[in-house]
């Protein structure tokens, strides 16, 4: 489908501010953090090409080719199940990993203001995995500095370690549910997977 083609009805304001939730087959989302979206005009592609069903849709929103009216897909889910792999070592991970928490002091942090720590430092040749790399405050950087913990004097939270898809979901959707930009639409389809005694 050609969205160049679309004429978006005059009343909507600020369309391309709204997103599409994107389901896997199994109804969970393909990520929590961050969230799994897609522009609406990407949904809208994908349910005129039958690749995702229509779950949802934005109420009183809708574009408009020549000929057809259509509405903007607020939740999609994919036909087909879509396998996650492991998780990537990458700074984002290893933060939400972490809670977004210093590793030494657990204080709570933004990601801008996190660093992250060789526990066994690199002059020791400590690898760069997630065994052996945490969150950590500037200030409990620098006062570890190039030691281990023990030789700093400081204790670890929990020890490092590769965490599953399914633990990196489990602490974004905690997150997930302080974030402000959840839409009321998606409301209903993002907490059916979660665990009952949370």
């Amino acid at each position: 489908m050609n969205t160049d083609l679309i004429e978006i009805d005059p009343h909507v304001h600020q369309l391309n501010t709204h997103r599409t939730l994107v389901l896997n087959a199994d109804m969970q989302p393909l990520s929590w953090m961050p969230l799994s979206t897609w522009s609406w005009q990407e949904a809208m592609t994908a349910v005129l090409q039958d690749r995702v069903i229509q779950l949802k849709t934005y109420e009183e929103l809708t574009v408009r080719s020549a000929s057809q009216a259509f509405e903007v897909p607020a939740v999609v889910c994919l036909r087909e199940y879509h396998k996650r792999k492991n998780a990537a070592f990458t700074r984002y991970n290893l933060f939400l990993r972490d809670g977004f928490c210093c590793q030494y002091c657990g204080t709570k942090k933004a990601a801008k203001d996190l660093t992250f720590d060789h526990v066994l430092p690199r002059s020791r040749k400590g690898p760069a995995t997630f065994e052996n790399i945490v969150a950590a405050c500037q200030s409990c950087n620098l006062r570890k500095a190039n030691k281990t913990p023990r030789e700093a004097g400081m204790k670890l939270l929990r020890k490092p370690r590769a965490p599953s898809p399914h633990e990196l979901d489990k602490v974004g959707r905690k997150l997930a549910r302080v974030q402000k930009e959840l839409h009321q639409t998606w409301l209903d389809f993002l907490y059916w997977g979660a665990d009952l005694e949370e």
